[in-house]
């Protein structure tokens, strides 16, 4: 076919708009700059048509059509702003509301909710039909989400991020009508569930319905009590999202700025968890080596993505021993602020508060793990997610924007480019192979940049040689690619040394507590920054970082030693369907 005979021809409200085959009306009205609003349609998912806020006027069709789901014909005549269709639209929408809890200041959506903002477009001032609010529980069973039921609007985006992208499943529509409830199977709370605590259903979601545990008070106690000694680590992904906060372009740098207002929050010492980004790749690249080298389990796949480890505990508890034994970069950290640190800075581990900012809802439940109290306590106190951060920022009357840009603090926050790359997908990989590259050979990496296993594709392959050896590898992004190569494990398949697997769709810079909104486009404005920060780094290896080599000197003695064992080396828990 020639590329015209793809196109179709039709109007929209008077302009001649010209429109692909197989495409919906509200795809072709937003290529022609007409705006039909939408509350169940989001940009990276299938249409659903539940909420009807779309409805459109078709000439020749009797009833009003969902132009998110309805397909373009040659010679369709359509109009988005009859009359008929704004009385539909406003009756729709002011029979959601009046089953919404009216509590919009105390919602953490005001000003970010989608349906607030269409009230306010739509010009809606008053609901001509009676409240009837079902006042269902809260689910507060998880360290990381709370889920409100009561404010569901049953837009379904939720359940198509749970089951076709993430591929878990915790989440299913249950009862008709008006007692249509959203949620896990049979009554029971996500803490009885497969849920992850991966948060992208808050991402899916354009109200309040779920959220992120809120942890901002018990920080701000502890920045108020002046026997603690009160340190933060920033996760790489946050240097490119923070700014969205406070309405910047999506992928803007602000490391420096970050920095500044964490200061003036009041925290004792600010550092960087690319420190032990860094130090994860000595520990876990020289792991690799020795598997190589001893025949132990191979293909090895990362273990620094928290929901990624309670999806294969979940699902493929089999496959464990493949897990590097290694701790998250957050939970390393942890371990070395209330050891190394503490007996640097001369302080009590016991008086030692440590927060982390996170991208990630996942990172809550990881730090409350059992397991994760080597240092002889708690080794991260409290994290909190970019939202949450910003929450604090507003509150503190912090003008982000005119922030000076300021610096870590020393010992714990130098770093390198091989250690910021971990907040994208692939990162974590080209950054092992950055090291084990040299540590095998002892030969320089010609090429610093592994293009194969960058982007957003779902899984990547390459093949790096290293040595006298072909080094395989895979990467992949969001738990419904995971399982792909999960599977090709259990079959015998998957011919790989090296596996990398981040929860999120497009790694931490699209994690669940990301600023929101995050959509695949931002997430590739985000990724781009990333790498624009490596390339802007002094150091851009792992093993060059002078503060590494310091720490093994002073206090690990080597990675894979007894020291580094015990503080930055975990187990795994093989886990049920309901647990």
């Amino acid at each position: 076919m020639t590329g015209m005979e793809n196109k179709v021809n039709l109007t929209i409200d008077g302009l001649r708009v010209q429109a692909e085959k197989g495409a919906t009306i509200l795809q072709a009205a937003r290529q022609a700059g007409i705006d039909i609003p939408t509350l169940c349609d989001h940009p990276d998912q299938e249409a659903k048509a539940v909420c009807r806020i779309c409805v459109v006027e078709v000439e020749g069709s009797r009833t009003l059509q969902a132009a998110c789901a309805y397909p373009v014909a040659e010679g369709m005549v359509v109009r988005t702003n009859t009359p008929k269709v704004q009385e539909a639209r406003k009756v729709t929408l002011e029979l959601i509301l009046a089953h919404h809890p009216p509590d919009c200041l105390q919602c953490e959506r005001n000003l970010r909710c989608e349906l607030q903002s269409l009230a306010e477009r739509m010009g809606v001032r008053e609901v001509r039909f009676p409240r009837e609010l079902r006042e269902l529980p809260l689910d507060c069973s998880t360290p990381s989400l709370v889920r409100d039921p009561n404010k569901c609007v049953l837009c379904r985006r939720c359940v198509y991020t749970c089951h076709q992208v993430q591929g878990v499943g915790a989440l299913y529509p249950a009862y008709r009508g008006y007692d249509t409830v959203i949620g896990p199977a049979f009554g029971h709370d996500m803490a009885e569930v497969t849920c992850v605590l991966c948060g992208q259903c808050i991402h899916a979601c354009p109200v309040g319905a779920i959220k992120e545990r809120d942890d901002t008070a018990r920080v701000w106690a502890a920045l108020a009590d002046s026997q603690k000694h009160v340190v933060v680590q920033t996760a790489p992904a946050t240097r490119v999202s923070i700014g969205e906060e406070f309405g910047l372009p999506a992928g803007s740098i602000v490391t420096g700025k970050m920095v500044a207002g964490l200061r003036r929050l009041g925290f004792d010492r600010v550092f960087d968890t690319d420190f032990t980004a860094d130090l994860t790749i000595m520990e876990e690249g020289t792991e690799l080596i020795h598997r190589l080298n001893n025949g132990g389990t191979l293909p090895m796949l990362t273990s620094c993505s928290p929901g990624w480890i309670k999806f294969i505990e979940h699902f493929y508890p089999d496959l464990l021993p493949h897990l590097s034994t290694c701790k998250s970069p957050q939970q390393m950290f942890g371990a070395l602020a209330k050891t190394y640190y503490a007996r640097k800075a001369g302080i009590d581990p016991k008086d030692i508060f440590v927060v982390s900012i996170m991208p990630c809802t996942a990172k809550k439940f990881e730090a409350a793990r059992p397991e994760m109290a080597d240092s002889g306590c708690t080794d991260v106190d409290v994290v909190l997610t970019s939202r949450e951060l910003g929450r604090m920022f507003r509150e503190a009357g912090i003008d982000f924007d005119h922030l000076p840009e300021e610096d870590y603090d020393d010992p714990l926050g130098i770093s390198t480019g091989a250690a910021a790359i971990f907040g994208a997908t692939g990162g974590v990989m080209e950054a092992a192979l950055r090291t084990a590259y040299e540590i095998i050979t002892g030969q320089t990496l010609p090429h610093l940049d592994l293009t194969e296993v960058r982007g957003l594709e779902g899984v990547k392959e390459a093949a790096v040689q290293v040595g006298g050896l072909t080094v395989k590898v895979a990467v992949a992004h969001g738990l419904g690619n995971a399982r792909k190569l999960m599977e090709a494990i259990r079959a015998g398949k998957a011919d790989y040394h090296f596996i990398e697997i981040m929860c999120c769709p497009g790694g931490c810079i699209g994690g669940g507590g990301q600023p929101i909104p995050t959509t695949n486009a931002i997430r590739a404005e985000r990724v781009k920054a990333i790498y624009e920060v490596d390339s802007e780094m002094e150091i851009r290896k792992s093993h060059e970082n002078p503060v590494i080599k310091v720490l093994y000197d002073e206090f690990l003695g080597q990675p894979l030693g007894e020291k580094s064992h015990h503080l930055l080396h975990t187990h795994y828990t093989p886990r049920g369907m309901l647990a």
